[in-house]
């Protein structure tokens, strides 16, 4: 399996965004130091998409499957491509609070701790739909590393798409997303028009 093994400040300077989005709250006192040299058009489609990439965690291949899979779906190709990243499994535990970040979801995911709908899933990639209910197995509810979670993302705000019970360690899918309320800063029309060159 390919691991992502790029420092998580290093690539947030280069591609201008906040680490906040991660789940990080550090910051990097470095400042990226570029030549005024104007970024051509390609060059900036290709920053989107290596943001978006990036931010969910999902590498080339798989990324592009998701563009055809939003491309075949009705509706704006772009506003699919960001509902379908944003409803992988490993994105909707880190949003629920059940992971401090998306790196850590998908190894919650792979380890083998999460119930969708009372069966085991482990891959971080399960697209979960409207109605389905997720949560951490039962042996798994009472150890430290749950409690550390919750602690670190008590404040964090849960989208309105989801609902969750962080005591119980569960929370279920209201409905899909909608563009609008997907936070990230990426301008996916722009991947849009690097995909269909």
């Amino acid at each position: 399996m390919a691991v992502n093994r790029v420092p998580v400040l290093k690539r947030c300077r280069s591609l201008g965004m906040d680490p906040i989005y991660l789940g990080i709250n550090k910051k990097s006192n470095r400042q990226l130091k570029r030549s005024n040299r104007k970024m051509s058009e390609y060059g900036l489609q290709l920053r989107e998409k290596q943001k978006a990439k990036f931010i969910y965690g999902v590498l080339e291949k798989p990324f592009r499957n998701y563009y055809k899979k939003a491309k075949k779906m009705n509706g704006m190709t772009g506003d699919n491509l960001m509902i379908l990243l944003e409803s992988r499994l490993d994105n909707v535990m880190f949003r629920m609070g059940l992971a401090r970040t998306r790196r850590e979801a998908r190894q919650i995911v792979d380890h083998k701790h999460v119930l969708v709908n009372g069966k085991l899933v482990n891959i971080p990639s399960y697209l979960v739909k409207a109605g389905d209910t997720i949560e951490i197995k039962e042996k798994h509810k009472g150890s430290q590393r749950y409690k550390d979670i919750l602690e670190a993302t008590g404040g964090s705000m849960v989208p309105e798409w989801l609902d969750v019970d962080a005591e119980n360690l569960k929370g279920s899918v209201k409905a899909l997303p909608l563009r609008e309320v997907i936070d990230v800063p990426v301008d996916e029309m722009l991947i849009v028009e690097l995909y269909s060159k």
